[in-house]
């Protein structure tokens, strides 16, 4: 799965392809948990926008914001059919950008993090957005839209090393166009996307760092430093 992961400034130049041009910048976050307000990229009309949403899947059809559950992650293997995710996945596709993310190992002396990303690049995690419409506001109130996101996940035994059995699916440079398509088919997102997070997957590594990174109150540069060798 992915429960957390890293996004920083220093995304946009490692992913120029999807965010060079693009207008707001992204935040130092080196500890991004589900329901934190996080940056996608989504594409209407040939042109490409940062939007802020919130990390935890709200369906459109849901009857109360604080309906359970509101999943961070959709299965690539279920995405294009399940009831909750069917709708966003033919219409919302977006790419969240990250810096890395992390998985914990369970340790005989608790869980240890590991610090997973691309060494010459950015992550360009697939995801999908639901619209969700408070209809207790007026059609002009800008707070009766509360948009809300879940990364799609793979099969982790692809990557070199996995840490985890389930890993986002992420894409490279050439399926971001593709991918965030307004008039694409199921059926060729899905081949793309397994396509391209099986050979992203191969370009990843990691490390274990520091057990700071185990509470969402703690952030910073030195949660994704590597960890000096035992001695």
């Amino acid at each position: 799965m992915c429960g957390r992961y890293v996004v920083t400034k220093a995304v946009t130049d490692l992913l120029p392809d999807l965010l060079g041009g693009l207008g707001g910048g992204l935040p130092d976050d080196y500890n991004v948990a589900p329901t934190a307000l996080v940056p996608v990229v989504r594409q209407r009309g040939g042109e490409r926008a940062l939007r802020e949403v919130k990390w935890g899947f709200l369906p459109s059809w849901a009857k109360d914001p604080k309906q359970r559950p509101q999943p961070i992650n959709a299965r690539i293997e279920t995405v294009a059919t399940s009831g909750m995710f069917t709708r966003a996945f033919a219409r919302v596709r977006v790419v969240v950008p990250a810096l890395g993310y992390y998985e914990w190992v369970v340790t005989p002396t608790g869980k240890q993090p590991h610090y997973i990303h691309a060494p010459e690049a950015g992550l360009a995690m697939a995801g999908i957005v639901s619209a969700w419409a408070d209809r207790s506001r007026p059609d002009d109130d800008p707070e009766r839209w509360l948009l809300s996101m879940a990364i799609i996940t793979r099969d982790a035994h692809v990557a070199p090393g996995e840490v985890h059995d389930r890993m986002p699916a992420c894409l490279s440079p050439a399926g971001y166009e593709a991918w965030m398509a307004e008039d694409a088919e199921p059926d060729d997102l899905l081949a793309l996307l397994h396509r391209e997070s099986v050979a992203v997957a191969h370009t990843l590594e990691h490390y274990e760092v520091s057990r700071d990174a185990n509470s969402v109150r703690n952030n910073g540069p030195g949660l994704i430093r590597p960890l000096p060798p035992a001695a």
